[in-house]
């Protein structure tokens, strides 16, 4: 099937993660952890001292690898690399954005929710109806 994104195999992916400690810990004991050959994880724990290039760089890095599937980013960590996560438009690996313990989820600064949305708009317009 040409166009289809496809995943090397259905054995190989991964859930990727970056979100405040709690959240990754209870993402690693459900078993989404994964440590490579080099010693590289598929997850990045935020905290106060976390720099939004440590950031910017591990969204990149996950997004970029094949066996990626997933990228579970807590929506307050998406909001400081906001440009990135609204300019990513891959389907594979979609980008999630998740609730944390300590900052809600607003689904107004979703960029799949505000993409399907602009998508549901233009469908209305198009066909007519409003």
């Amino acid at each position: 099937m040409a166009g289809k994104a496809q995943l090397p195999t259905s054995n190989s992916a991964l859930i990727a993660m970056i979100a405040d400690e709690d959240t990754v810990t209870g993402f690693l004991l459900a078993g989404v952890g994964n440590v490579d050959l080099r010693r590289k994880t598929n997850y990045l724990i935020v905290d106060s001292k976390t720099t939004v290039k440590a950031i910017e760089d591990a969204f990149k890095e996950f997004t970029t690898k094949e066996d990626v599937a997933i990228v579970m980013i807590s929506q307050y960590v998406a909001n400081m690399i906001r440009f990135l996560v609204d300019g990513y438009n891959k389907p594979i690996p979609a980008i999630l954005e998740i609730p944390s313990k300590d900052h809600p989820y607003d689904p107004a600064h979703d960029s799949v929710l505000s993409r399907v949305k602009y998508l549901f708009s233009a469908e209305s317009v198009a066909s007519g109806r409003r």
